[in-house]
């Protein structure tokens, strides 16, 4: 189980940092996508709320990745996976009101609760 969660651990920082990296340093991309996907209509976000976004997935992302030996409880690694789950339920409200799909904010805010439960205590 250890690994199982590791290799899901592992998968939601990458997938948060590839995501962080669009939003703090390819703003003008990411709102061409946004505004092509959304039939032209505008992004709704400013650069400096993009590149916060961006900086609050970053910290989610590394710090779930905390070693076992650095905290032995996983409470780091808890908090970080609640904070992104927290992240996706903000980004699927966005996109539900942009009347996109917020499927992909679901399968990530799953797989945060699966960490979670994972490394709860029992």
């Amino acid at each position: 189980m250890n690994s199982l969660l590791w290799g899901m651990q592992a998968l939601l920082a990458a997938i948060f940092l590839f995501t962080a990296a669009g939003k703090l340093f390819d703003y003008k991309q990411l709102a061409r996508v946004m505004e092509a996907r959304s039939k032209g209509r505008p992004i709704g976000m400013s650069r400096a709320q993009a590149a916060a976004v961006g900086l609050a997935e970053i910290a989610g992302a590394v710090a779930v990745l905390t070693p076992g030996h650095v905290d032995p409880l996983h409470r780091v690694v808890i908090c970080a996976a609640a904070w992104l789950a927290l992240i996706m339920v903000a980004a699927g409200i966005y996109h539900l009101r942009r009347e996109e799909s917020a499927v992909p904010n679901v399968v990530l805010f799953l797989l945060a609760l699966f960490v979670i439960v994972g490394r709860w205590r029992r």
